[in-house]
């Protein structure tokens, strides 16, 4: 909901290449914590390369599954010619271009501009708002698509939505996915999830087969449950009255997570079910709209 590291502000993918989100769906593991919903900042997670002899820019891009373009556009005293021995460089952990930001521009001013998710901007530069300069993810940002040779035949994913409903009826949507602008404020603010009506002491239930990542009280989500389930998928529960299941656990369809609560801070008054999906990305857990996996909707 806010423009907070937490709850809520994530979004959905960004371009990148077939080989590095499939690597990033490899990671998702029991061990996920939940520092990983909104990571640092791709700024402070640069890392510092120190030329060696023999080396060239294409080379350390290799070394670190970039572009060179993305190495070359972060380190301008950089050039294809001439790559002084025991220089250092700095390495972001993805493709993407460092840009200043404008005066006043917002995240969704960036979006348009580059066309890159607002949402996906906010989490990457820190759930704040735009400071003087900003990470801008993605090939598409460097100007250059992926190359056909480069892509590979992916994995087959035969995901075709979640299997259950996290209530035992379907429920009415309180407040939705997305952007919104609360009235009397200047400042947008983005809802990565569903808040689904209900009362309190409804069961929640697991909408799909999985590991439990996290279970217990976060700041403004409250008691919270999260699952990692196949394909880097996840689903996050949040308000809980409270929970019934641990780190770590496997999980059935349909298995007792908690039930509904009004802990944490809630974006709206009613009772319900704050209901997320996310996809892991390289950036970190991206959110999707919910509606899109929920097969069964109102």
């Amino acid at each position: 909901s806010n423009l907070q590291p937490w709850p809520k502000g994530h979004a959905t993918r960004t371009t990148l290449t077939v080989q590095t989100v499939q690597q990033a769906q490899k990671t998702v593991t029991q061990n996920t914590t939940i520092q990983d919903i909104c990571p640092p900042p791709v700024l402070s997670r640069l890392t510092r390369h120190q030329v060696a002899a023999g080396q060239t820019v294409g080379s350390i891009a290799n070394q670190y599954n970039l572009e060179e373009a993305t190495l070359l556009r972060l380190n301008p005293t950089l050039s294809r010619q001439s790559m002084p021995v025991g220089q250092e460089i700095l390495i972001p952990p993805f493709n993407g271009i460092l840009v200043n930001v404008p005066l006043n521009a917002t995240w969704q001013d960036l979006a348009d501009a580059y066309g890159v998710r607002a949402a996906v901007l906010f989490e990457l530069n820190g759930c704040k708002k735009p400071s003087k300069q900003a990470f801008i993810p993605g090939l598409n940002s460097l100007g250059i698509g992926i190359p056909t040779a480069t892509r590979e035949t992916p994995t087959v994913d035969r995901y075709t939505g979640l299997t259950n409903y996290p209530l035992p009826t379907v429920a009415r949507i309180g407040l939705d996915y997305g952007w919104r602008q609360d009235a009397g404020e200047e400042e947008k603010k983005f809802h990565a999830g569903v808040d689904l009506l209900a009362q309190e002491g409804t069961q929640v239930v697991a909408t799909d087969s999985g590991i439990v990542a996290y279970a217990g009280p976060q700041d403004t989500y409250g008691n919270l449950v999260v699952i990692n389930h196949e394909g880097g998928r996840q689903t996050r529960y949040a308000h809980l009255n409270r929970t019934t299941v641990s780190p770590g656990q496997k999980i059935n369809v349909g298995q007792l997570l908690g039930t509904v609560g009004t802990t944490g801070n809630p974006d709206i008054d009613q009772a319900h079910l704050h209901f997320e999906v996310r996809l892991n990305s390289p950036g970190g857990w991206a959110a999707q709209d919910p509606k899109l996996h929920l097969k069964i909707t109102p």
